[in-house]
């Protein structure tokens, strides 16, 4: 890990207007892709999925409330697990504050996990979170939007087998639950399927990240072991 060079204000200032064109170039480029993200077509939904949540069972239009939009985050919580994982706790961290406003924006959004409901429920009071959190335990959710690696139901992450990801080392396994963002849209009683992204897609939702981003050290994974550092935040030291 190497540190900037020490430079005169002079020379601070030029340096930091030739960056704040290219910020300014990625901020265009952003709103474009957001634009098209926007275009894309829908698919519509129409195998039936039952959730349970801490008020007993549970369809995918009910997790929309009121709302006519729904971002389900696909949080990694095995069944054979006691908490949830490290990454999708930093995740949960990094968006919980964010969900009242998304409300404001006729969006509601919900953590779907195969573990248990007791379980869930357990884990979510020690985190201190509020979100709405359900499980899937009893429906292909997890295996249809490519959540759950399974050899018997699904070899498929991020649009591409999960056999070529972990050859190339970008899977760690080809077993049990990854993470993910689904974006659903209801139109009166139908439902329908906008958006998915998975594994580095998910970066520009985590804030912490984008705050050391602005430091001289950054993220502090040069060796590699990206995200190896996480804990969950009552485990850190003090």
């Amino acid at each position: 890990m190497t540190t900037p060079t020490v430079a005169t204000r002079e020379e601070w200032l030029a340096a930091r207007l030739r960056l704040l064109q290219a910020e300014k170039e990625l901020t265009h480029q952003r709103d474009a892709l957001t634009a098209i993200r926007r275009a894309m077509p829908m698919v519509r939904v129409d195998k039936p999925y039952t959730f349970e949540g801490p008020s007993g069972p549970a369809t995918l239009g009910d997790l929309f409330g009121p709302h006519p939009q729904l971002l389900v985050y696909h949080f990694m919580f095995d069944p054979r697990a006691d908490e949830g994982c490290r990454s999708c706790s930093y995740f949960a961290d990094n968006v919980a504050g964010a969900v009242q406003h998304l409300a404001a924006r006729n969006t509601s959004f919900v953590a779907v996990s195969r573990a248990a409901i007791a379980k869930i429920q357990t884990f979510k009071r020690r985190m201190g979170w509020t979100f709405p959190w359900v499980s899937s335990s009893t429906s292909d959710f997890n295996y249809d939007f490519r959540v759950t690696v399974d050899r018997s139901r699904n070899m498929e992450h991020n649009y591409q087998s999960a056999q070529a990801l972990f050859d190339r080392g970008e899977l760690w396994a080809l077993e049990g639950e990854l993470p993910g963002l689904s974006v659903f849209y209801r139109h009166g009683s139908e439902i329908y399927h906008s958006y998915s992204t998975y594994q580095r897609g998910l970066d520009p939702f985590l804030n912490t990240y984008t705050l050391l981003d602005l430091t001289p050290l950054g993220r502090q994974e040069d060796d590699g072991r990206i995200m190896q550092w996480i804990r969950h935040h009552d485990r850190y030291a003090a």
